[in-house]
């Protein structure tokens, strides 16, 4: 039996002045299952969509494509053709020729969603997205599904709001795929497991200093590797995110505790009572103090 091979289901849609407001407006959703030796892309989508593989096309919008079943094929202007598999999402950028199609031999299942507004500029500009990074892996994963098959529920209902429903959804999507992606790339350097008991000797140690390197060191790795991975893999350097441990913690006493301003600072090993007080100030924006209340 064929699981998955539901029939080809898309909504296109109206964006009026007040959605573009928003910042995120969604012109189209859908979903197409592409079995082996048919022709791809579908006739039935409008001229500005429809593209013949062998040409590819340029698009005015982005668009996040999640191909769940098959395999094929991917190119664009930043990217060399590149061999598409099931669980992996591929980005589309407007004003950036691609073309994309499925192997004749297995087909695909693909869903996606275009969409456009200066919100999404924004994660490109601040490179959360990126045209030299299209291809992302995720993984077979029904959350996607979900999210896609809720999209074009929504989109299908026409209601008045509904293009607000669909830019939450977007967002819910570029979230997973960022994490997603991330997190598979540190599986497969098998980092994973070294920056967690990282993480571990410095939540073991807040109440004293730590020496970076030599946490590296005793993790088996060198201190470029584990300064490199441990921020791919938390978003701060590894001092930093000891700082931003001793910080939650130093809130933690404060609101929770009667030890005086003086003792937590003592408590936390921080080098002195005033450059405790200076840490605090700058990170926070008041005072240990002010912040107690």
């Amino acid at each position: 039996m064929r699981y998955y091979n539901f029939g080809i289901d898309f909504k296109y849609l109206l964006v009026n002045e007040r959605d573009k407001l928003f910042g995120i407006n969604i012109n189209t959703v859908g979903f197409q299952p592409i079995p082996p030796d048919t022709i791809y892309p579908s006739t039935d989508h409008p001229k500005s969509y429809y593209f013949y593989p062998c040409k590819g096309r340029i698009l005015t919008e982005y668009q996040i494509l999640y191909i769940s079943k098959g395999k094929g094929t991917f190119t664009s202007e930043s990217t060399k053709k590149t061999n598409i598999m099931k669980g992996q999402i591929i980005l589309l950028f407007p004003g950036q020729w691609h073309t994309y199609c499925p192997s004749n031999d297995t087909g695909w299942n693909e869903y996606y969603i275009g969409f456009e507004g200066p919100i999404i500029d924004d994660l490109v500009k601040n490179e959360f997205i990126s045209p030299n990074n299209q291809i992302l892996d995720v993984g077979v994963n029904e959350e996607f599904v979900t999210l896609y098959s809720k999209a074009i529920q929504v989109a299908k209902n026409e209601r008045k709001t509904d293009q607000q429903y669909l830019a939450g959804i977007v967002l819910h999507l570029l979230g997973m795929v960022i994490s997603y992606s991330q997190n598979k790339t540190i599986e497969l350097n098998n980092s994973g497991e070294i920056i967690e008991r990282a993480k571990i000797i410095m939540n073991e140690n807040i109440h004293r200093q730590i020496n970076i390197q030599e946490i590296a060191t005793n993790l088996g790795t060198s201190y470029s590797w584990f300064r490199k991975e441990f921020k791919e893999y938390t978003g701060f350097a590894p001092a930093q995110y000891f700082q931003e441990l001793k910080l939650r913690k130093a809130k933690e006493l404060l609101t929770e505790t009667n030890l005086s301003i003086k003792e937590v600072a003592y408590e936390l090993d921080f080098s002195s009572y005033e450059y405790f007080l200076s840490f605090f100030k700058k990170k926070v924006g008041v005072t240990p103090s002010e912040y107690r209340g």
